[in-house]
């Protein structure tokens, strides 16, 4: 990197209808959308990087750094179309991943339906080895069976292979033995390893995640290391970084060796932009909403930082039921996703309801109104037909949106069912996916045991701003914050992203007996596993360490996380953690329990490059009223209403500037609605904060 220039770093967020680029240069910030391209993803991103590359003057050979994330991953799981895998795991235990913990998300409904496992019954092939809970081997792997399955293999046409054997998270030396055969059998197929991919105990989230990992890895592995291959031959030769669902940046090496942490590594961005704003602006209870063309993502931040969790369900059958999807053990900003975007098509069910999502229209053929081939009415047709869009202005006018065939779209498959004018469809469907929404953001507070009362919701994505002032109103939130490159605000936010990595390993310990040397030797293990990985991206910056065991009560059923000392400990380190413990215990609960002996169930150890200070916000004394560029009728929905609305140039807008709703405040990456009751303001970072005046 060069050390004249301030280094210029190029973010990419494949989404399932835009792909967004953000590029950051000595000058300044530059940023675009282009349509995904499903079937060839790396198609799309060039596309954009050389528009934003054309658009700044920027030479290729000048970027430094390129941060990617995808919703691939997601897919893949969602759609289940990922390779063909087989699990070998321990006798008597194939069907785990069948059974789960045998919980029911709705345990009155007899005819309940539960997620299907990622690889069948007859991929599932059983071996004879057995360890106990310490580790020791109490049955030796017998190499000659391992090779019998070979042939199997080869005759199933399996492409990946997941191995996850009971306590292998302890010794991991049987799963390594089984590689190490399957490289000799079969070069060509790659093998995720329970050990490596989630080596912590609980059988079946353990082998879920790792049969999950296995199910993506051709294929992602196969994206990125062609993607690379495509920006080294468009001239850019800068290191390629992926984020992850954690909040952290990678290696492509290590991506490719556990794409499964991939997974939300979209949303992740997003959390990421909006835990930055919040510092910015200085809003310790915030609600982040990301709202793109194929899904909305709401999360909680507080304290500038985004809620955080060590387990996370993908393709729930159950809408908003925990308990209805894959289980996956990674580290994962906490969020709730649903099918509510720009995309989501609405239908109307055998009881005359009209309903949004979860399936979506996605880049192709996309909403009817793209004029690309599209049929089915979505959120972005019926905010066409309610004058949210002007049709030749949409995207920055790179795109003419077709109100006739939104129109059609509308009538055909809602209106003509129910009885109503496309245009009161239209506000059927929005106010539903509005809805949608804020049930599940009461759902996500309900379940995280927190309120909205005071909080500011950060807006951003290509539809967020559009539908953030009506979703305020339903949560009963009075201010929303749209900061700039709002329409891309998930790229921007793996600008903002560290380098970092998160080991965690199961190493069972009550602290009436708590053996220092065995743990020390393990976290330093850890450190250096975590450290080989971040010294890879981490470009000479600092690093910064945390280490956590994850603890509770003896008998209970779930962990609390307690910081430990980032240095090696000593038995008079065990009391110290022990009241630390209950302290933590007492957020939760109110009360310690006496007598009680507390185990560790795991460790982890986190190493991140530091967060940089930032520039902060200060209040806006002088206001000035800002000037209308045109008004155009707008369908109220809270009312119904058709009025003029004043349509502004955010561009144009300069800190202090002023709106009084209703107004339309327009850019090339989305358009802000200020709805009545509402005012609007310019901070001096640029950004649209928006209050309510009214009740």
């Amino acid at each position: 990197m060069s050390s004249t220039r301030s280094p210029s770093r190029l973010a990419i967020d494949i989404g399932g209808t835009f792909t967004d680029v953000a590029l950051e240069h000595p000058d300044g910030r530059a940023t675009t959308k282009v349509l995904t391209t499903p079937t060839a993803p790396e198609v799309g991103v060039l596309s954009g990087v050389r528009s934003i590359l054309k658009t700044t003057g920027i030479a290729a050979s000048n970027i430094d750094l390129i941060i990617h994330g995808t919703t691939l991953a997601t897919n893949a799981l969602i759609e289940r179309k990922g390779a063909r895998t087989a699990l070998l795991t321990t006798e008597g235990f194939r069907d785990v991943i069948a059974m789960g913990n045998e919980s029911r998300y709705d345990q009155y409904d007899l005819n309940i339906t539960l997620p299907e496992p990622l690889v069948p019954r007859n991929l599932r092939l059983p071996l004879a080895e057995r360890l106990d809970n310490t580790g020791r081997v109490l049955k030796a792997l017998d190499e000659a069976e391992v090779r019998v399955l070979v042939r199997r293999l080869r005759d199933e046409n399996v492409a990946s292979v997941a191995v996850g054997f009971l306590h292998s998270f302890v010794n991991g030396e049987h799963e390594i033995l089984v590689r190490k055969i399957l490289n000799e059998e079969l070069p060509d197929i790659p093998v995720s390893l329970s050990s490596e991919v989630s080596p912590e105990m609980r059988e079946w989230e353990r082998f879920s995640t790792t049969v999950a990992n296995a199910y993506v890895q051709p294929m992602m592995a196969r994206y990125l290391r062609q993607l690379e291959v495509d920006l080294h031959t468009a001239g850019l030769a800068a290191p390629l970084f992926l984020m992850m669902s954690g909040g952290g940046l990678t290696t492509i090496d290590t991506a490719c060796r556990f794409p499964i942490r991939l997974v939300e590594s979209g949303p992740a961005g997003g959390a990421i932009f909006s835990a930055h704003i919040s510092r910015e602006c200085g809003l310790d209870r915030v609600l982040s909403f990301d709202m793109g063309g194929t899904t909305a993502k709401i999360c909680l931040i507080d304290d500038y930082q985004p809620q955080t969790a060590r387990a996370f369900e993908v393709a729930r059958i159950g809408r908003f039921r925990k308990g209805s999807g894959l289980p996956l053990r990674i580290p994962v900003i906490e969020m709730v996703e649903i099918g509510a975007g720009g995309g989501s098509i609405a239908r109307v069910d055998a009881m005359a309801r009209i309903e949004v999502g979860p399936e979506s229209a996605g880049a192709d053929p996309g909403p009817a109104c793209y004029g690309q081939g599209g049929t089915k009415p979505t959120v972005t047709d019926a905010n066409l037909m309610l004058g949210r869009y002007d049709p030749t202005r949409f995207a920055g006018g790179k795109m003419q949106l077709d109100a006739t065939a939104a129109r059609a779209a509308l009538m055909a498959e809602v209106g003509a069912s129910l009885g109503l004018a496309p245009e009161i469809a239209a506000l059927g469907i929005i106010e539903i996916v509005d809805e949608n929404m804020a049930n599940a953001a009461r759902v996500h507070a309900i379940e995280s045991g927190k309120t909205y009362q005071g909080r500011t919701l950060i807006a951003f994505g290509g539809g967020g701003p559009v539908h953030a002032y009506r979703l305020a109103e339903k949560l009963g939130i009075r201010r929303v914050l749209v900061p700039s490159g709002a329409g891309v605000g998930s790229a921007i936010g793996f600008l903002r992203a560290p380098v970092g990595y998160e080991v965690v390993r199961s190493l069972y310990q009550r602290l009436s007996n708590f053996d220092t040397d065995a743990v020390n030797v393990l976290l330093a293990s850890m450190f250096d596993e975590a450290r080989a990985v971040v010294d890879q991206g981490r470009l000479g910056a600092p690093v910064a360490e945390t280490r956590i065991a994850f603890m509770r009560y003896v008998g209970q059923g779930h962990e609390i996380p307690v910081l430990l000392p980032t240095r090696p400990l000593s038995a008079a380190d065990v009391s110290k953690i022990h009241a630390a413990y209950e302290q933590e215990y007492m957020k939760y609960f109110d009360r310690p329990v006496p007598g009680s002996d507390v185990e560790v169930m795991s460790f982890a150890v986190v190493l991140t490059t530091p967060t940089p200070r930032i520039a902060t916000t200060s209040p806006i004394r002088d206001f000035t009223d800002a000037q209308s560029i045109r008004s155009q009728l707008v369908r109220d929905t809270s009312t119904g209403e058709v009025a003029p609305w004043a349509v502004y140039d955010r561009a144009l807008m300069t800190t202090g500037a002023r709106v009084s709703g209703p107004a339309i405040l327009c850019e090339d990456e989305t358009s802000t609605l200020v709805g009545p009751g509402w005012r609007a303001s310019v901070n001096n970072l640029g950004y649209l904060e928006i209050v309510r005046e009214t009740a």
